[in-house]
């Protein structure tokens, strides 16, 4: 496996079984359930724009984390994991079992918290389904269900909050090239729209374009991806952000290069002076060390922010 692999598709055509950002998240194991056979449509709703934010805040950390993942011949995928944050530190382990169509995630973290992920493809054919919950937090419930198209995707998520239940909708119409997305959160207690927002994306062999008006309306934003070079080993990304009520502009560009199959950087600078840094390297394969670093251009004075992990993979 290389850091480098599949860069094209990762920011083109959607996330290959080996991409690069799969390598950062290593505690989903060695096997995974897939929908992508199931329809070559838009995407879902949660994909519009999703290019662009991952190159501009992924990887980007302040804590130190470590984690092993392991996969038994019995299909077992085992992840532990370690993270301190200033001063607190806390840890969890994930197990995660596919059966046929069906795949279980369970995590035990050191606040005595159990949280259940249970995903199933197929149930009615083109769906998936997929029911959480968080013990011993009884109202964290979740049950969201997903369909897919050739021109359209549509999920319904309802949380099962005996209080105050939520249904949050998306639709997605298009094709890969060009897509039309819309999401709308209910509260059905009180009768309130929680939110309602809309988005278009566009994707070109060497460009990815969003736009979206979200935050009932208050909020404009648009990015983009752009391929430097034929291999796609550099990339430039832009993102910029209009909030109407405060009269308030956000601007930040950053870019990826990789340097060859093992190392990947990335950057990052906003309008408020605020630079990123990170570095990747695979030591060995399917293991990456990440490096972070922060600070604020405008006050250098200030100690910058630095963030390490190391995923192993034996």
């Amino acid at each position: 496996m290389r850091l480098r692999e599949n860069l094209h598709s990762l920011f083109i055509t959607g996330p290959p079984p080996r991409a690069i950002h799969r390598l950062r998240a290593l505690s989903h194991s060695c096997f995974s359930l897939s929908i992508a056979s199931m329809s070559k449509g838009p995407g879902l709703y949660s994909d519009i724009g999703k290019k662009a934010k991952d190159l501009l805040t992924k990887d980007y950390i302040s804590d130190q984390k470590f984690s092993v993942s392991t996969c038994s011949d019995t299909g077992v995928a085992i992840t532990s994991t370690a993270v301190k944050k200033g001063e607190l530190s806390i840890s969890d382990v994930a197990a995660q079992y596919k059966y046929k169509n069906t795949l279980i995630d369970v995590k035990l973290d050191t606040e005595s918290n159990i949280s259940t992920t249970l995903t199933i493809t197929d149930i009615v054919p083109s769906t998936k389904t997929i029911a959480s919950f968080k013990l011993p937090d009884y109202n964290s419930g979740k049950l969201e269900v997903q369909y897919f198209h050739h021109h359209a995707t549509f999920t319904t998520a309802v949380a099962l909050n005996q209080q105050s239940p939520t249904v949050d909708l998306t639709a997605t119409v298009g094709t890969p090239k060009i897509a039309f997305g819309a999401e709308a959160g209910y509260k059905t207690a009180s009768g309130e729209f929680t939110k309602y927002n809309v988005g278009i994306s566009v994707t070109k062999p060497d460009t990815y374009a969003a736009i979206f008006l979200t935050d009932r309306g208050d909020i404009v934003r648009a990015s983009f991806v752009h391929h430097l070079d034929q291999l796609k080993k550099s990339a430039a990304v832009g993102e910029i952000t209009r909030k109407f009520s405060k009269n308030m502009n956000t601007f930040t560009v950053g870019g990826l290069y990789a340097f060859d199959d093992l190392t990947v950087v990335k950057a990052k600078l906003n309008n408020q002076g605020t630079l990123g840094a990170v570095l990747q390297h695979e030591l060995f394969p399917k293991s990456v060390l990440t490096v972070s670093t922060e600070f604020d251009t405008k006050a250098l004075d200030q100690t910058p922010r630095f963030g390490l992990a190391l995923a192993l993979k034996p």
